[in-house]
């Protein structure tokens, strides 16, 4: 950032990087923490000792192909044909034993006899008897006593196998000695962890990655919308301190409720009765699922919906003449009246219904809605609405003794270690839970403005008697109620009086301003920008804020309009709240975000001014929150949002500014941290943070800079090095520096499965601030688990750290302090969070800018402008910019 430019951005000195970046590896442990006074504890892995280390899985290639030699599409029917496989040509393999993935892949322990086989496996599937002249032209069964006979119609496949690689079970002994084995060691983890899968699916078990859903209606519960969620058990092989564990923990899918298709369907879209569903919906909705039907007992897949109801949709049935057809001669006959007259089957809804159509799209098979029942164990992977969400976390909780049991009870009822397989490598698993030993950090005081010490006890506190550090003043504002159903004098007066009692001064808004109950039926960029218009008529100038009242308190389709008018188009501060009970915890908690976006600080550590954090203090530091939101499952077509926030005004690490841009779909590692232009700038993220830091940081350039990346697995933390950091580096030379900094990278994981209880039997969750850091974390690795929060309700889930790199070269109490500090610094709450505050930010950014493009059509190039992400061609459309008020502020808390 050499020389300063007058208007104090500093000057880019170099185009072309002179210095290629340097590449990183993943870091070994550099000790264990002392901190904190020490606590037993439980986890829920389950030590696995290895009796024959030296055993070898051998890998082969799998490839199936139809008669015809078509390639199969392998979900659902693999396993059926390798099951075959097995059972017709066992002495072929020398009676070895298969873990097969469900896809191409098969291992056994040791080497079959040839490095390639070819074979030929026939499938019978049992069906009813096939004459033709069924509704769509296949079954007629006429008479009751044909009905009841069954034919076996024969698949046949051919499948052979091709020797790929060799995966050493030693490779994971040596892991466990802290020798890094490369890929081998999560390679042989990966075989293991079919057998489970393997193990799953033999009991018929809904496999989603590690985790397996019974068909048992006591593990099921309505979260509406005919919706149902399923508990079931995760199950995986980890590499710890310990030695080899069993990670057993309890966990939750979606499926669709299972029965009626009707009564799913009045469910699924929230109507009285069969007439009022929408049939598009429905038919987008059904596609592609599984029925049984009630007169067959035979499975199906939906291929689609008739555009006719049931007594209206014909079809030509060959004429018979008693057990013979009359040649080609043929009747036309309405669905209805077949079921009715031929098989004896009275329809009382159908016959206005629409009909599935099941079968071969050439030759297809209709079926009246009233006779299907959804399979049950099929995956719901659409988005939840806000009711749905909060029915499922409600009803799946559990508490700790609760969740412990049904995990024991887990290990000892499936006696994974009776596995054929898992016996064959020597593998014994114990029944208990591993003992650990934690420790419980001490909370960091903090600093109110009218309180220089306080200490929170069991991670929380409140602004009782308090006062925030910094206040801010408002004079010119504005209330703007989008047809809530309330009273808008009371709440500002209400906000006013408990803001004074807070220290914030707030005058009397400028103006109140309801909707025009016309405009309500316009859209919802209609309506937010007449709401403008009468804002501009009623106020001289532009308010500094404006609180907006929404009816809905999630998903309001006004939500993403209103907040992108007010920050793209005219920088205005805004809050938007539902009030549907309005407190004074509830206005205190508005007023916290309030007084946070306008630039006030609520509270700070008491560390922080002056500062004595440790390693932060003598050196300018640069803290990052990195995260990617992805579109709702099945939306390949919405971006992929990447926020970055930085922290600024260093020696603080309480204030951070947030910058947000597109990406490609689905795409998880962040390609915009540096983007060279064709006029030889950087048009990426961290140029305008590393210029932001050193304009408000007495212009001093990060010596250190500490990254926090949210959401990614352990096989992405190489690329989160090799491509993000990466891109950091050349956006820091492309100021013009030579010296770098010091850089420590850590990832922070919330999706996992390992617990931590008390032990001695107590039914409440480990205390705000307990970590683990020896026996079940991983042998070589720099990782722990820390617990910051206070579990009030279930079971707390700790957070998982992984120290990737660190330059800075921390010690392990100094860095897991700082950690647990930055859990404390959260501007819109009064509890320690489960996870830094960086991280928060990033993810809360990254969700409210993403709420600005779904105003747009992606499939129309006339939406805006489009860049084209450098990993691939995929265009997405840019997001639009933030006012230069707002663009340095904390909009999203």
């Amino acid at each position: 950032m050499g020389s300063k430019e007058q208007c104090g951005v500093p000057a880019i000195v170099n185009q072309e990087l002179a210095v290629t970046p340097p590449k990183y590896s993943l870091m070994s442990r550099k000790g264990t923490g002392r901190a904190g006074r020490r606590i037993p504890l439980l986890a829920n892995h389950f030590n696995v000792s290895l009796n024959v280390p030296d055993a070898v899985f051998y890998q082969y290639s799998v490839s199936i192909t139809s008669e015809d030699g078509k390639e199969v599409n392998l979900k659902g029917i693999g396993r059926k044909v390798i099951d075959r496989l097995h059972q017709t040509y066992s002495s072929e393999f020398s009676g070895k034993r298969f873990a097969y993935d469900g896809e191409k892949s098969l291992y056994t322990v040791g080497p079959l006899p040839q490095i390639k086989f070819e074979f030929t496996v026939v499938l019978e599937e049992s069906l009813a008897k096939q004459e033709n002249g069924s509704p769509g032209g296949r079954e007629n069964p006429s008479e009751k006593s044909k009905r009841s006979k069954r034919s076996y119609h024969s698949k046949t496949f051919k499948v052979e196998l091709s020797y790929a690689t060799k995966v050493p079970l030693r490779s994971v002994a040596l892991a466990l000695k802290g020798v890094d084995a490369d890929n081998s060691t999560q390679d042989a983890l990966r075989v293991l962890d079919i057998i489970l899968r393997q193990q799953a699916a033999n009991r018929g078990c809904l496999l989603v990655r590690q985790s397996f859903f019974h068909d048992d209606l006591r593990n099921f519960t309505d979260v509406g919308g005919g919706i149902t969620g399923v508990r079931g058990l995760h199950a995986s092989f980890r590499p710890t301190q310990n030695g080899l564990s069993l990670n057993m923990d309890v966990s939750t899918t979606l499926i669709l409720r299972p029965g009626s298709v009707i009564e799913f369907l009045i469910a699924n879209q929230g109507v009285q009765n069969i007439r009022q569903v929408d049939w598009g919906k429905a038919k987008r909705m059904l596609k592609n699922l599984r029925i049984k039907t009630r007169h067959r007992n035979m499975e199906f897949k939906i291929i689609g919906l008739t555009d006719k109801p049931c007594r209206d949709l014909f079809f030509n049935m060959k004429v018979k003449n008693g057990d013979h057809t009359n040649g080609d001669e043929t009747e036309e006959i309405s669905v209805y009246d077949y079921f009715m007259k031929h098989c004896g089957i009275e329809l009382r809804e159908s016959a206005y219904l629409p009909c599935l159509i099941v079968g071969r799209p050439k030759k297809p098979n209709f079926l009246p809605l009233e006779l299907c029942s959804l399979v049950s164990l099929q995956r719901y992977t659409k988005a939840l609405s806000s009711g749905q969400r909060a029915s499922l976390v409600e009803k799946s909780r559990q508490k700790p003794q609760e969740k412990m049991k049904i995990v024991v009870d887990a290990v000892r009822n499936y006696r994974y270690d009776s596995d054929p397989l898992l016996a064959d490598c020597g593998i014994s698993i114990e029944k208990q839970f591993t003992q650990v030993d934690g420790r419980i950090l001490d909370p960091p005081k903090l600093e109110f403005g009218n309180d220089r010490g306080f200490a929170p006890s069991n991670g929380r506190w409140n602004f009782n008697n308090k006062t925030v550090l910094t206040p801010i003043s408002i004079s010119c504002w504005v209330v703007v109620n989008f047809s809530a159903r309330c009273d808008m004098s009371k709440i500002s007066r209400d906000l006013i009086s408990c803001g004074r009692k807070k220290g914030i001064q707030i005058d009397g808004p400028k103006t109140l301003i309801d909707e025009d109950h016309l405009s309500r039926r316009g859209s919802p960029v209609t309506r937010v920008e007449k709401m403008f218009e009468l804002i501009r008529d009623k106020v001289p100038g532009p308010p500094e804020f404006i609180l907006c009242l929404l009816p809905e308190r999630k998903n309001s389709e006004i939500y993403g309009p209103w907040k992108k008018i007010c920050l793209c188009d005219f920088g205005i501060v805004t809050q938007c709240i539902a009030p549907f009970k309005v407190n004074d915890q509830y206005l205190t908690n508005v007023l916290l975000k309030i007084n946070t976006k306008l630039g006030g600080i609520n509270s700070l550590l008491a560390i922080e001014k002056p500062s004595r954090i440790p390693v932060i203090k003598d050196n300018p530091t640069m803290i990052l929150g990195m995260d990617v939101s992805h579109g709702s499952p099945g939306r390949s077509d919405v971006p992929s949002i990447a926020a970055v926030v930085s922290s600024r005004s260093w020696p603080c690490i309480s204030r951070y500014r947030a910058s947000v841009k597109t990406q490609s779909p689905k795409m998880e590692m962040i390609d915009g941290l540096y983007k060279p232009l064709e006029n030889g700038k950087d048009g990426g993220i961290i140029r305008e943070l590393l210029i932001d830091f050193y304009q408000t940081s007495n212009a001093q350039k990060p010596n250190q800079i500490i990254i926090f990346r949210d959401g990614v697995s352990e096989s992405q933390f190489n690329q989160v090095l090799n491509i993000e950091l990466d891109q950091i580096i050349k956006a820091y030379q492309h100021l013009g520096e030579e010296n770098l900094p010091k850089f420590t990278v850590i990832v922070a994981q919330k999706n996992h499965h390992t617990k931590l209880f008390q032990a001695g039997g107590a039914n409440n969750n480990i205390p705000p601030g307990t970590i683990v850091d020896n026996g079940i974390v991983h042998p070589r690795n720099y990782d722990f688990y820390l617990c910051s929060h206070a579990g009030m309700i279930g079971t707390s889930r700790p957070a998982h750290y992984h120290v990737l790199v660190d330059e800075i070269d921390f010690s392990p109490d100094d860095l897991q302090n700082l950690i647990h500090s930055l859990s404390y610094v959260y501007q819109r709450s009064t509890t320690a969070i489960s996870i830094v505050a960086p991280i928060c930010y990033a993810h809360l950014a990254a969700y409210q800018m993403g709420q600005f493009i779904k105003l747009d059509d992606f499939s129309d190039t006339s939406s805006g402008q489009r860049s084209v992400s450098s990993s691939g061609s995929i265009p997405v459309p840019d997001l639009p910019k933030l006012h230069d008020n707002v663009k340095t502020s904390m909009f999203f808390c």
